[in-house]
């Protein structure tokens, strides 16, 4: 690697449902990029089988590693270094990532870093800014169906966990209400279709932990709005979804200000799946930046799980002589700790 100045980085994401695979020139410029959903196979299930899923990525990873190549107009050995995550996911998901990666690595002789999934959603907050200073100590909400918790991250690579859900995950909330709603799979994005139409005050849905620390809860959200179905007289759909999704959006934001708040940072860079989120976005940009802080979102098509962001940090890792030995397992959980996976 030291001897590529801007290397060509294959990054390989198959952590949960989503094949993707991208090819970046050091640090961020991307070059190609492609993704293979299996939304249409699991929603007949109304969510994710891990042993469909794991399949599936056997299936189409290395035709999409062709066409990634195609679309560049590159071939193999153009490829200085593999990128994959390593973890934390579905077992088998992560597992046949890892295994074609270091297969690849080791064909062609090159680098092969292992890439912490919540890494790889940091990296993402940083693309396409301009002059951005990941060096500067800054608050990462990291957010999704697997995971909330806060982080305070220096030099773009260094973490400090500030808080963490001591329950459900934020994004699997919103998907769970959606199916309690009759909603589609996906649930979130669902939900916050059906949110659009309806009145965010229409119902009082508590917000767990919202006055103490930086944890988060939200198994209550979800017993709430069961409840609140049974009832007699149960508000409209779109009232529901509206009040349920900002009794979430309401506890993200606010914890999120008061880590930065706490930290004395002055930018928040909000990660994930549930990022990608139209009313998180709002709610959380205007509090921060009446308190005087800068909010970070990827575009949205970088919020959900991407290979772009595997292949920048890996980027990252690489620069910094992280490499990983072959021997690298693949980890259904694994802390995150700012050197990749090893």
């Amino acid at each position: 690697m030291a001897a590529t100045p801007h290397p060509i980085v294959l990054g390989i994401e198959s952590s949960c449902d989503e094949t993707a695979v991208a090819l970046v020139r050091a640090p961020d410029t991307v070059l190609a990029q492609s993704l293979a959903s299996q939304a249409d196979i699991h929603s007949r299930f109304g969510g994710v089988v891990p042993e469909v899923a794991s399949r599936r990525h056997v299936e189409v990873l290395d035709p999409l590693v062709t066409a990634t190549l195609d679309q560049a107009g590159l071939e193999l050995k153009d490829i200085d270094a593999v990128a994959v995550t390593a973890g934390p996911g579905l077992i088998g998901a992560v597992l046949v990532g890892v295994c074609y990666a270091k297969a690849l690595a080791w064909a062609l002789k090159v680098p092969f870093v292992g890439v912490h999934h919540l890494e790889a959603h940091v990296a993402a907050a940083s693309l396409g800014e301009a002059g951005a200073d990941d060096a500067a100590p800054f608050v990462a909400l990291v957010v999704s169906g697997g995971h909330t918790s806060l982080y305070r991250v220096e030099d773009g690579v260094r973490f400090t966990q500030l808080g963490a859900t001591v329950d459900d995950a934020a994004g699997e909330a919103l998907d769970k209400g959606a199916k309690m709603l009759g909603l589609g799979y996906p649930g979130g994005p669902e939900l916050e279709r059906l949110a659009a139409g309806g009145d965010r005050a229409a119902v009082a849905f508590p917000r767990a932990f919202l006055a103490a620390g930086l944890d988060f809860s939200f198994s209550g959200l979800k017993t709430s709005l069961r409840t609140h179905l049974a009832g007699a007289d149960p508000a409209s759909p779109a009232d529901l979804a509206a009040s349920y999704q900002e009794a979430v959006m309401d506890v993200l934001s606010t914890k999120a200000v008061r880590a930065a708040e706490r930290e004395g940072v002055r930018r928040i860079a909000v990660v994930g799946g549930v990022a990608a989120n139209g009313r998180l976005r709002a709610l959380l940009t205007e509090r921060a930046t009446a308190a005087g802080y800068a909010v970070r979102v990827p575009p949205p098509a970088l919020c959900t799980d991407n290979a772009v962001m595997v292949a920048v940090a890996g980027a990252r890792m690489l620069a910094q002589g992280a490499a990983a030995d072959l021997s690298l397992d693949a980890r259904a959980r694994a802390p995150l700790t700012g050197r990749g996976l090893s």
